[in-house]
């Protein structure tokens, strides 16, 4: 309630001064009430401006904590030394006739700006924690070329007036361009250091500045010159930035927050901007002599340029090493990942050296992390990932591939102790969890030429040991629901497995995952687990089959996948079943699903279904060559089958060497 009582006294408070500051404005531009009032408007309002200004910061510090209560009490502390100054002078300098110089009041004017300054690094101080050594290059380079300006116009003005003059004269009439230079400086290198965000308060208090600075510099030029005139519309400057400060110094105060690093365009504006700038004072001295010290900050604006230009090179050249680094490495556990071991593998194949590469797969791994949680199984790969490392200390290196399944690429040939070392690396058991590795193994060059070939074929025999080991969930479901089938047909059940071997291997050419290949291989094997709720009277017709009957059969992929589902690790396989029996062109069952509507594990199934059906003899008639098989599998493509499964199944028949599986 208090707060808001302050904030509601402080804006009528603020409102009055504008007021009185407006109607200081009209008198002097116009000459408002005349030349009675001139004395009050110049003498009294104008300090009574200048002190409510004052008092407007100090009583804003009775309610600020931290550093920006001392901040802004010093940007109070430099309003009242000026305001002293000013009121020394009207009162005691003002009337005389020769006014000396230097005097008290000059003392006062110049006692203004050590307290801004300390103040702009406080407030920089609390707006942010970090500061980038660009963000310092940058407030520099700026700094100096803006000050090379003012010091090339303002400086050099009051250097000509006052030469002849006495030391002590000539000091203090460059202190004062000195002194705005600097502030200049200083609020450039501030605004860099907060990364040029700018927010009411810290806008307010950088207009502020920027206006006293450029009033000061006005004067110092206009006094040079001998054409500044007393009570005119450029005292109203002093007043208008005392007001900013009044108007800031009431602001909200901003959270306090690293910098970010900038845009790229905005990288180099800054310095390029200040570069040019001290070139082109630097090209203007040639024709138009300048005074030593702007040509010493526009020559360290240049070079200060130069150095932040140099180091953004340097900036962007370890962003590039570092994205180069965060490309070869698994971003959970630190080890190399894939991109790495392609990389590696390829620099062994092409040195011709013998090394082993060995993939393995975590068996139960899903089980743990869906009961456990994602992060206890984060924080496992992470641990199993250390070890592996420790294992292949110096004798290789270790990858983390993805998901649950890591990598080594060993630097000799086949060592089965090394391996099995490996292997225990991977291996970790708990209270209602055990995590064993499957692995599969190849020597390169010897047994692959190429890093694809070196995978494919480690897959393949880690594949293989996976499948002749302890069985997952998922394996253990579908095999007592397999038994269902076998108890049905035993020949049935027999061609299922033949089925789903292949169906498997067709899978993994087509690049699925070994728990989605391994999905397929059981939607193989169950596809017609349904046919055991259709009647033996319809199974064992001899002739054809009415529309009804027909029906009934059609509904056996419905029956199969509520079946299937009913074991929660199959769930993916029960859809597989159900579309097991669409057609490419749309006209299959049961909801005539076309194209790559159709699961791709389905399609697979569909293609491996059909090829064994034609292989494989039958009572009414003799199986087919394979070659034959194939043949009309790729005849009815497009329209029956999906035509990159019957080329895959095409291509893993040509690679594993059979050419008639009804042998």
């Amino acid at each position: 309630m208090s707060s808001g009582i302050e904030s509601v006294a402080a804006r009528r408070g603020l409102a009055l001064i504008v007021a009185t500051f407006v109607a200081y404005c009209l008198h002097a531009q116009f000459g408002l009430g005349g030349k009675p009032l001139h004395s009050f408007f110049n003498d009294w309002l104008y300090n009574a401006i200048l002190v409510a200004c004052a008092v407007a910061c100090f009583a804003r510090c009775l309610f600020r904590s931290g550093e920006q209560r001392w901040a802004w009490l010093l940007i109070g502390v430099a309003l009242a030394m000026w305001a002293t100054a000013d009121i020394y002078y009207t009162l005691a300098l003002q009337n005389l006739a020769e006014i000396p110089f230097p005097s008290l009041a000059d003392a006062f004017y110049l006692a203004f700006y050590p307290p801004a300054y300390v103040a702009l690094g406080l407030l920089v101080r609390a707006k942010t924690h970090t500061f980038r050594a660009s963000s310092w290059l940058d407030g520099v380079s700026g700094a100096l070329a803006v000050a090379a300006i003012a010091a090339a116009v303002v400086f050099q003005a009051v250097l000509s007036s006052v030469a002849g003059s006495s030391s002590a004269t000539v000091a203090w009439n460059l202190a004062y361009p000195l002194a705005d230079l600097l502030l200049l400086g200083v609020l450039v290198i501030s605004a860099a250091l907060t990364g040029w965000r700018v927010d009411r308060a810290w806008g307010l208090l950088a207009g502020g500045l920027l206006l006293f600075a450029f009033t000061d510099s006005m004067y110092l030029y206009r006094a040079a010159a001998g054409t500044y005139v007393d009570g005119g519309i450029l005292d109203a400057g002093w007043l208008a930035a005392c007001i900013l400060f009044a108007y800031a110094t009431w602001q909200p105060a901003p959270r306090r927050r690293a910098v970010a690093a900038p845009e790229s365009w905005r990288m180099l504006a800054v310095p390029a901007g200040a570069a040019l700038l001290g070139i082109g004072l630097l090209a203007i001295d040639h024709w138009h002599r300048l005074n030593a010290l702007a040509l010493v900050l526009a020559t360290g604006a240049v070079l200060t340029a130069f150095a932040r230009m140099a180091l953004t090179f340097l900036e962007y050249l370890q962003m590039i090493a570092a994205s180069r680094r965060e490309a070869s490495t698994d971003s959970l556990t630190g080890m190399a990942n894939r991109r790495q071991l392609v990389t590696d593998l390829d620099e062994v194949l092409d040195s011709r050296r013998p090394a082993t590469l060995a993939l393995f797969d975590l068996d139960g791994f899903k089980l743990y992390n869906d009961t456990y949680g994602h992060p206890a199984g984060d924080a496992l790969l992470i641990r199993l990932g250390r070890a592996l490392d420790a294992a292949v200390a110096g004798r290789g290196r270790a990858y983390r591939m993805g998901g649950d399944e890591f990598c080594v690429v060993l630097h000799s040939r086949r060592d089965q102790r090394l391996l099995d070392a490996c292997s225990q690396a991977l291996t970790d058991a708990g209270p209602g969890f055990s995590i064993k590795p499957s692995g599969g193994a190849v020597e390169v060059p010897r047994e692959a030429d190429t890093s694809a070939e070196a995978l494919k074929t480690a897959d393949q025999r880690m594949y293989e040991q996976k499948r002749g080991g302890r069985r997952s969930p998922g394996h253990q479901s579908a095999e007592v629901l397999l038994g269902v089938v076998e108890e049905r047909d035993r020949e049935l059940g027999e061609r299922a497995m033949g089925v789903a071997e292949l169906a498997g291997k067709v899978a993994r050419r087509l690049g699925l995952t070994p728990d989605e290949a391994d999905d397929v291989a059981h939607g193989a094997q169950l596809q017609d687990i349904g046919k055991v709720g259709v009647p033996d009277s319809i199974l064992g017709k001899p002739g054809p089959l009415d529309p009804d009957e027909l029906e009934f059969i059609h509904r056996h992929t419905l029956i199969g996948e509520r079946i299937v589902r009913r074991a929660p690790a199959l769930e993916g396989v029960a859809k597989l079943v159900r579309s097991s029996h669409e057609r490419w062109d749309g006209s299959g069952y049961p909801d005539g699903l076309a194209g790559t509507e159709i699961p791709l594990g389905a399609r697979i199934i569909a293609v491996c279904d059909a090829f064994d059906a034609m292989v494989s003899s039958r009572p009414y008639r003799p199986g087919v060559t394979a070659d034959e098989a194939l043949a009309e599998l790729d005849r009815c493509a497009g329209e029956q089958f999906d035509p990159d499964v019957v080329e895959a199944l095409t291509t893993v028949m040509a690679e594993s060497g059979e050419q008639d599986l009804a042998a």
